[in-house]
C-alpha cells in the first residue's frame, strides 16, 4: 500500500515571516492527518524559517529546485548539500523550470543523480503542454520525460522517487484534468516507463502524484483513483483552509 502524499509548492510567494505564519496555521489544523505524508516547499529564502516551525513535527520540508554540482561558480544557484542541510525533499523538473529556465530531461536527470548522492527524496515533475496535448502527443512526451529523467539511479533509490504528473495546460489555469484521465496517463504511460527502467515491482511502489489546479473541491476526484497517490499543489497551498481540506480529502 502506497502512503498518500501531498506537497505544497509555494513557488515565488511568501517572505520568511509570511511563510512561518502560513505553515504554523496549517500544521495546527493537520495534526489529525498523520495518514497523509505532507510536505511544504517554500522559496529558498524562507526554508530555514519554515524548518524551525516544523521542528518536532512529522511534516516534511522540500526545496523547489537545486543545481547538480556540489559547488562552484554558479551564481544564484543552490547546491545539493545546501538543500540537504535543511530539507528532505527536492522538486526537480517543474514545468516552469523547463519553460522559463531551460530545464531539460538531461538536466533533470543530472539533478536526480545529485539528489541520490545527497540522500534527498526527489519529486520529479513530468507533463505535456497544451499544444502537445491537443496534437495527441501525451504518451510520447510523458513517457520520454519519465524514461530520460529517472534513468541510471540505484534500484533502491528509484523506489523512493516521487513522480508528479502535471499537465502543463492545467497548471495555474483553473482547468484541471479529470480524475480518470490523469489516472490513465499514470497507469498507461508513467508506470510502464518506470517498469522499463527498474521493473514492474518498483513501478508499482513509486508514488505518483497529480498536479494542476488541484483544489479542495476536486481533490477527492483525483485521490479516489487507484494510480494517483496524492498531489503536488500550487496556488491552493497558499490558502490555509484549501490546503488543509486537500490533505484531509484522503
Amino acid at each position: 500500500m502506497r502512503k498518500p502524499f501531498v506537497a505544497g509548492n509555494w513557488k515565488m510567494n511568501k517572505t520568511s515571516a509570511e511563510a512561518r505564519e502560513l505553515v504554523e496555521k496549517m500544521i495546527a489544523q493537520l495534526q489529525d492527518a498523520a495518514a497523509v505524508e505532507t510536505v511544504f516547499c517554500p522559496p529558498f529564502m524562507a526554508v530555514a524559517t519554515v524548518r524551525e516551525a516544523l521542528k518536532h513535527t512529522a511534516f516534511g520540508l522540500g526545496a523547489q529546485n537545486m543545481h547538480w554540482e556540489e559547488q562552484g561558480a554558479f551564481t544564484g544557484e543552490v547546491a545539493p548539500k545546501m538543500v540537504k542541510e535543511f530539507c528532505e525533499y527536492v522538486i526537480l523538473g517543474h514545468s516552469e523550470r523547463r519553460a522559463y529556465f531551460g530545464e531539460t530531461n538531461e538536466t533533470v536527470n543530472k539533478k536526480l543523480q545529485a539528489a541520490q548522492k545527497n540522500n534527498l527524496i526527489s519529486i520529479v515533475c513530468v507533463g505535456e503542454t497544451l499544444a502537445e496535448y491537443e496534437s495527441g502527443r501525451t504518451r510520447e512526451v510523458v513517457s520520454t520525460q519519465t524514461s530520460l529523467g529517472l534513468r541510471d539511479v540505484a534500484p533502491e533509490y528509484a523506489r523512493s522517487i516521487i513522480v508528479a504528473y502535471e499537465p502543463v495546460w492545467a497548471i495555474g489555469t483553473g482547468k484541471a484534468s479529470t480524475g480518470p484521465a490523469a489516472n490513465a496517463v499514470i497507469k498507461d504511460f508513467i508506470r510502464p516507463a518506470i517498469a522499463e527502467l527498474y521493473g514492474a515491482e518498483t513501478a508499482q511502489a513509486v508514488r505518483v502524484l497529480y498536479g494542476g489546479s488541484v483544489t479542495a473541491a476536486n481533490a477527492q476526484e483525483f485521490f479516489t483513483q487507484p494510480d494517483i497517490d496524492g498531489a503536488l499543489v500550487g496556488g491552493a497551498s497558499l490558502k490555509v483552509d484549501e490546503f488543509v481540506s486537500i490533505v484531509k480529502s484522503f
